[in-house]
């Protein structure tokens, strides 16, 4: 049986302490009062700020309980944040990949296109900023699923409704396909939303790894697979090069 992470018990000890009262402590005083060496308590101090579970007062170099600590019910990252920090990479995905860009999110059992990026080209497209997609039947919901097993319980209650002869609708299925998104860290989706159409996406992650969001391309099968419908590697790369580098910048 693995052991205990004491790194982890000093830091529970950190924010009962600041819990414990209406004062802000000062590193030394939190140090006194946890016995511990004041260069431990004050690296301590210094990650649970970096994830927002503490601030410091910069006046008076007092710390006290962080606004983060209030997200922990849910993602801890507000979609038009996310949206903001993907802009750029959004359009350079499109520009390289020559195919459309979507961003999402969960909510629910369903995914919320948080933005969307037109194909370079002159064609008619209509703008699908707010819509919601159904999360077994795409590349977006695939890979945020993979990583959430209660919003995979809350998808398969709702009955995996099919919209293709290639959808996803057995339980089984679709764990297998989490699996696979998971094992290869992107996600694929061929003809399983529209006949015709695939989709490419990969994991957006904050601090410490938590999968917030996803980034992902769609367009017409020839285009995103090859002749045995496998994603084409090139842009594969382009898609989990832009979930890196919005990941970075969110971390």
């Amino acid at each position: 049986m693995p052991g205990l992470i004491q790194s982890i018990e000093r830091s529970s000890a950190v924010l009962r302490l600041l819990a414990a009262g209406p004062d802000r402590l000062r590193v030394g005083e939190i140090a006194e009062a946890l016995d511990l060496p004041k260069s431990t308590a004050h690296g301590i101090l210094r990650t649970l700020e970096h994830v927002g579970f503490v601030e410091q007062d910069p006046r008076t170099s007092r710390y006290r309980l962080g606004r983060g600590l209030l997200d922990l019910g849910d993602s801890g990252l507000d979609v038009n944040e996310l949206r903001g920090r993907a802009l750029n990479w959004a359009d350079a995905l499109a520009a390289r990949s020559g195919e459309e860009v979507r961003i999402g999110a969960l909510r629910d059992d369903r995914v919320l296109v948080v933005h969307h990026v037109f194909r370079p080209d002159d064609s008619a497209q209509s703008l699908e900023n707010g819509q919601l997609l159904p999360a077994h039947a795409t590349a977006l919901g695939k890979v945020l699923l993979a990583y959430d097993v209660s919003a995979v319980h809350a998808v398969v209650a709702g009955g995996l409704l099919a919209y293709t002869r290639r959808t996803l609708t057995k339980r089984e299925e679709l764990a297998r396909s989490l699996s696979e998104t998971r094992s290869r860290g992107w996600g694929l989706s061929v003809e399983e939303r529209e006949p015709g159409r695939a989709g490419i996406a990969a994991p957006i992650r904050a601090i410490g790894g938590l999968v917030v969001g996803a980034i992902g391309i769609s367009g017409p099968v020839e285009r995103l697979c090859d002749t045995r419908r496998q994603a084409r590697p090139a842009l594969v790369e382009h898609v989990t090069a832009a979930a890196r580098a919005i990941s970075r910048d969110l971390a």
